[in-house]
């Protein structure tokens, strides 16, 4: 038995585990209720809360958001759920429930250790000279800081774009790698930084997302 465990939470870890390793992303609270004959939502996350307690697994308020993080366990939870977001309005927490369109399957070398890392359709093609295409999926670093130079996703409004962020004493500027596009002059109190892309996932069939 896994150190500090009981029956039941071990066998809710193992079936966690398996899950993913199967499908892909982790079994929605319902399914592990089905599972292990357990009659309420509130009786499958008393499980969860200790498993999370005890440092076995993570939660983020999205669904199927459970993801394996023991050492001893890591190895096999070859994939993490990540948010897709979509509009951002300013001022509203970045990863905001009701700015998820979906969750993504992504490899967890990918994500590493990164807390509350989240996805970003690209649109338009400002970044080609990058290899970001559009409709690319670039993985982001949540950070509200930049260095120069650095590829960053910024909120302009309530849309977030991927650009090299530079600065200089006149202006802070969003650089596009497409001879076609401008770059563009913000102000720091019309833009924030919202995290750093890390990875990018691409779909060559233009069918999974």
């Amino acid at each position: 038995m896994a150190k500090g465990l009981t029956t039941r939470q071990e066998a809710i870890l193992k079936y966690l585990m398996e899950y993913c390793q199967n499908e892909g992303y982790p079994p929605s609270i319902r399914e592990i209720g089905k599972k292990f004959a357990i009659g309420s939502l509130r009786g499958v996350t008393v499980h969860l809360d200790a498993l999370e307690r005890k440092g076995y697994i993570t939660r983020a308020n999205t669904p199927r958001s459970i993801r394996v993080i023991h050492p001893e366990y890591q190895s096999n939870n070859r994939v993490v759920m990540l948010p897709l977001l979509g509009s951002i309005a300013a001022g509203i927490p970045i990863a905001a429930q009701e700015y998820v369109e979906d969750l993504i399957p992504v490899p967890s070398e990918m994500v590493r250790n990164i807390e509350n890392a989240f996805l970003l359709r690209v649109r338009g093609d400002s970044m080609v000279g990058e290899g970001i295409m559009p409709r690319d999926l670039v993985v982001i670093r949540p950070q509200q800081t930049a260095s120069h130079g650095d590829l960053v996703a910024v909120l302009l409004g309530d849309e977030a774009t991927v650009k090299r962020i530079h600065f200089d004493r006149e202006a802070t500027k969003l650089i596009p790698a497409n001879p076609a596009y401008d770059p563009i002059i913000v102000d720091q109190e019309d833009a924030r930084v919202v995290g750093r892309v890390v990875g990018l996932i691409r779909d060559y069939e233009g069918m999974a997302f």
